[in-house]
């Protein structure tokens, strides 16, 4: 007896499974990257996690990225450019330099500090840029954007010097046992602006 298979001669072709129309799956990658990225650190993140943490078919990362390190890159440049805006908004509602003091304090205290998700994709971005080029380039482009908000306010050499003092306090909040409290914050960041 013959075996019949489907679509053979005389049967109609099986319906093909239409592609989901899915427009915001290549940022919910992205969005998807940095939470990996936050729980299991750069070491720990592989197209897999991402995929499984976006809850989409892992062959959507290489239909979407070449690399890992592109997905890499554009997951910290979303991290670096969501942190520099708050940098430009702080610094932008401030009308002279006591308000530009006050906003360093409260965007170390309560922005960058605020949540530990966001101290730790910090903290991975500088670690991760030290070896790869193309994350440096991230690094740098967050430092400029962030210094041009500080020069609204301040001279070049001090924003730069403004700039290391809050990367330092964030790096130190970090990975101190013991971090800096908000008082300590604030007389550290009122010591060298007044």
């Amino acid at each position: 007896m013959p075996v019949h298979r489907p679509g053979a001669t005389g049967d109609p072709a099986p319906a093909r499974r239409s592609r989901r129309h899915d427009p915001g799956r290549r940022d919910r990658l992205i969005d998807a990257t940095l939470r990996v990225i936050a729980e299991r650190g750069v070491a720990g993140t592989t197209h897999r996690e991402i995929a499984r943490a976006a809850d989409v078919p892992l062959g959507s990362m290489t239909y979407h990225f070449g690399s890992l390190d592109e997905v890499l890159a554009e997951a910290f440049t979303r991290h670096a450019e969501a942190a520099a805006k708050v940098f430009d908004e702080r610094l932008g509602a401030a009308t002279d330099r006591d308000g530009a003091i006050e906003a360093v304090i409260t965007l170390v205290r309560d922005d960058l500090l605020g949540s530990p998700d966001d101290l730790v994709l910090a903290v991975e971005l500088y670690v991760a840029a030290a070896r790869n080029p193309a994350l440096r380039a991230v690094t740098q482009g967050w430092m400029q954007r962030s210094r041009r908000a500080l020069e609204r306010h301040f001279d070049p050499t001090t924003a730069r010097e403004v700039d290391a003092l809050i990367e330092g306090l964030v790096l130190h909040s970090a990975l101190s046992t013991d971090p800096m409290t908000p008082d300590q914050i604030r007389h550290a960041i009122e010591r060298y602006l007044r």
